[in-house]
């Protein structure tokens, strides 16, 4: 029986060929020709399976704590206080607010999170007693934001403040749909525009008529391309995973919740591994040069890119 190391094998080598050797026997398949064996776990991608075990442990730990009752702080982003502002400016010049969806279907993410974004607002105008204009593109979509905005007037403790007439279906055609939107802001003149969701050509429509029209504007999407067209012409917009955040903050689900601290504390780990491994390289750079494998940057490198 062969040695389960070889002499002389340095720190790296022994930790590579141990690891390697125990899940060998488990984790080898016969090819086809039944001559050679093929791993089912590619070692040039053990750095992903890392993270995705990492963070599949803290998203069931944290969502598992916040189920138990137990705070889990997340920061309060500054376009929260973006919203209540503009919610305000409506309830004192006595205009109402404006919530568009996006355009995507609910099985769109960013429509999902759109909608539980808008039972917060439903409940914020409902306490003030501002009216709330939800249009919207698709006739599922229509019949979640009407449960958002009615869910959110309960929660408000104001079940008569809902008004199912303005939450309205314009048209299933994009643009069809951008003129709608824009004609309810030249014609009802909402002193806020919130904006939140999927958003494709029609955003720098919606943004300009907004502008045009003096309302206080908070939009948002996941949708890189058409950041720019908010950042433009809103006073506020909340950028990429910002979106996602808002929801948890607002919604305090322990689904969302699990999901943004994995993340956020995943990105953490990422970037202490890169500092460690800038400082051992470093420290090391002269034995690198040199060719010298047994060091500890060797260690800690194969364990993300094995050789």
């Amino acid at each position: 029986m062969p040695p389960l190391l070889p002499l002389g094998a340095s720190l790296s080598e022994a930790f590579a060929t141990l690891w390697w050797k125990a899940g060998a026997a488990a984790l080898a398949v016969q090819d086809v020709g039944g001559d050679a064996a093929l791993p089912l776990i590619d070692r040039n991608k053990i750095s992903t399976l890392w993270a995705i075990l990492f963070f599949g442990v803290v998203m069931f730990v944290v969502q598992s704590q916040a189920k138990k009752g137990k705070d889990i702080p997340i920061r309060r982003i500054a376009g929260l206080d973006a919203l209540d502002e503009a919610i305000g400016r409506s309830t004192e010049m006595g205009r109402p607010v404006l919530y568009v969806p996006g355009i995507d279907e609910i099985k769109e993410i960013q429509t999902i999170y759109s909608m539980m974004i808008l039972r917060h607002v439903a409940r914020k105008t409902a306490e003030f007693g501002t009216p709330l204009i939800v249009p919207v593109k698709d006739s599922v979509v229509m019949t979640f934001a009407e449960e958002a905005c009615k869910q959110g007037c309960m929660d408000a403790g104001r079940p008569d403040a809902f008004i199912p007439d303005n939450v309205r279906y314009l048209s299933n055609e994009q643009f069809a749909y951008c003129a709608g939107v824009a004609g309810i802001m030249n014609r009802e003149v909402p002193a806020a525009n919130i904006m939140l969701g999927m958003f494709f050509a029609e955003s720098l429509i919606l943004a300009e008529t907004g502008f045009s029209t003096g309302a206080i504007q908070v939009a948002g999407t996941a949708k890189q391309h058409q950041l720019p067209f908010f950042v433009a012409a809103c006073d506020y917009t909340i950028i990429g995973e910002e979106y996602f955040a808002v929801t948890a903050y607002l919604t305090r689900e322990p689904g969302l919740l699990g999901t943004i601290r994995a993340a956020d504390l995943t990105k953490v780990l990422a970037i202490a591994s890169l500092v460690i491994g800038v400082v051992l390289a470093t420290i090391y750079s002269q034995d690198l040069a040199d060719g010298v494998l047994d060091t500890p940057f060797h260690a800690f490198k194969n364990l993300f890119d094995p050789q």
